[in-house]
């Protein structure tokens, strides 16, 4: 399905949100307004977007917070669809990856020209973070940081409760960790049983059983062998089994819900992503004594990652004024600057986008990251993740959600079978 069919699918939906009540005039006294559609409403994640407004703020403008809950963003993007569709669209929105390009194609975005050049952004980012935010060659949202996806987090406490040593490094390893942490009465693997958790697991046994080279012949160029192969039948029969040690009452559990499992001893790892760390901080926790984050196993010297951006909106006629325009601006320009890429990443548990700042001043997860960031883009082995809207359209990505979601639900499917049916799942989706 294409961009503009996606987004008129949900026209029908915008009688559903009062224009009036979405959008505000700013106060008398404020430069201009700047209103932000996004859905890091976790508490790490809410700290973290808090420091931006305050900055923002502090800059004389005014900070309107359309925040809409949901760790995967599906009911976020249902709101800016909305808007979009219905000629009230936000200042600003965290989109990311190919959606940028199907909003910029359909002529919504505003392009950043004038503050990119101002601030040197093409000499600020590599060259994979700064081709993602441009459409036809224009800078059209600004990035916010880089999420390692493929780690899995442990309670180094657990860890000794179940006597298991050290991390585990390979999948046999990581079972055998498991059936310890079950024996010792703890839940092996905390796991919400949502859509895109389930995936963000199975990306992960994607690349740790079929390498960099078939994450991206199944995921980026979606090969049809490679779906059929005999390999994704492991990957079928790897996610069957660990889901043995998931959390039994994690259906539908938000993955934060999860996280504080594992931080209070409740459970012993859990794969996720690097905004989990935003948790651990939260609760007053230190990397390396209070918990661990070693790369899913078998992962090690690939980085699957996940960009969170702001993209900037061309504003409605009502809301197109010198102010609000500038307040787009100072918000771009603000989120590349030192202060907050250290503030916010530090909060969030992600790394900064530049890369020519002191990472001595993050803790020992951050300097992994970045430094793994920096060889798997020199070795070839950096993946977009296709759980985090980043390596392919939202209607592919959904897809593979559906053949990954209904496998784990029924209990009698074959492995060998799920293969051709996530490749005919993507047929019909493109």
């Amino acid at each position: 399905m294409n961009a503009i069919n996606r987004l008129a699918a949900v026209i029908s939906l915008a009688s559903l949100f009062p224009l009036s009540a979405l959008a505000a005039d700013a106060p008398a006294e404020s430069k201009g307004t700047v209103e932000v559609v996004h859905w890091w409403t976790s508490g790490g994640e809410a700290k973290a977007i808090d420091v931006l407004r305050k900055l923002v703020e502090k800059d004389g403008y005014t900070w309107k917070d359309s925040a809409v809950a949901g760790g995967g963003g599906a009911a976020a993007m249902t709101v800016l669809k909305t808007r979009a569709v219905s000629g009230n669209p936000p200042s600003a929105a965290q989109i990311k990856g190919p959606d940028l390009q199907d909003w910029g194609a359909l002529g919504l975005l505003t392009e950043l020209d004038d503050v990119s050049k101002a601030n040197n952004w093409d000499k600020l980012l590599s060259k994979t973070v700064a081709n993602t935010m441009k459409y036809d060659d224009h800078y059209v949202a600004v990035p916010v940081n880089i999420h390692r996806v493929n780690w899995l987090w442990i309670n180094p406490v657990a860890m000794k409760k179940a006597g298991i040593d050290k991390a585990p490094t390979t999948l046999d390893e990581l079972f055998a960790a498991a059936e310890k942490f079950k024996a010792a009465g703890l839940i092996p693997l905390a796991h919400g049983g949502q859509p895109w958790q389930d995936s963000t697991v199975f990306e992960d046994l994607v690349l740790s059983i079929m390498g960099a080279e078939g994450y991206t012949k199944a995921f980026i160029e979606q090969d049809e062998d490679t779906l059929t192969s005999p390999k994704m039948t492991e990957v079928f029969k790897a996610l069957k089994k660990l889901q043995g040690y998931m959390d039994p009452d994690g259906t539908g559990q938000d993955w934060n819900l999860e996280a504080a499992k594992v931080i209070n001893g409740k459970a012993g790892m859990q794969i996720m992503g690097d905004w989990a760390k935003s948790e651990w901080s939260a609760a007053g926790k230190k990397a390396g004594t209070d918990f661990e984050c070693v790369p899913f196993p078998g992962t090690q010297g690939s980085f699957t990652y996940n960009i969170d951006s702001l993209a900037m909106f061309k504003l409605s006629a009502k809301n197109n004024t010198p102010g609000n325009i500038a307040a787009q601006n100072e918000v771009a320009k603000i989120i590349l600057e030192p202060e907050f890429q250290y503030v916010f990443n530090q909060n969030k548990g992600s790394i900064p986008v530049r890369d020519d700042l002191d990472m001595t001043k993050f803790d020992s997860c951050g300097q992994a990251a970045m430094a793994d960031f920096k060889a798997a883009d020199k070795a070839g082995t950096l993946k977009p993740s296709m759980a985090h809207n980043m390596a392919t359209s939202l209607a592919v990505q959904g897809a593979i959600f559906d053949v990954v979601t209904n496998f784990m639900s029924d209990k009698n499917a074959d492995p060998a079978k799920a293969g051709a049916q996530m490749a005919s799942a993507i047929k019909a989706a493109l």
